[in-house]
């Protein structure tokens, strides 16, 4: 568990092993709420990223008889 700082200015700067395991880069927007009595960041990621993350799924579906 790594521990951090808060700035006087209220930055916080994310330990190195934290921001290579996660491959964030500079720039990279990430999103920020609380939950309950701690703070969580969800990585943001560019919708074109995604193009072809369901490459190979099966889309074979049985549909009811209504809905053909």
């Amino acid at each position: 568990m790594k521990t951090i700082t808060v700035s006087p200015k209220y930055q916080v700067v994310i330990p190195k092993e934290i921001r290579e395991g996660l491959k964030l880069k500079p720039g990279q927007k990430l999103q920020v709420f609380q939950a309950e009595n701690r703070v969580e960041y969800i990585i943001l990621k560019d919708i074109k990223d995604a193009r072809g993350f369901l490459k190979g799924m099966n889309t074979d579906i049985l549909r009811e008889e209504d809905r053909i």
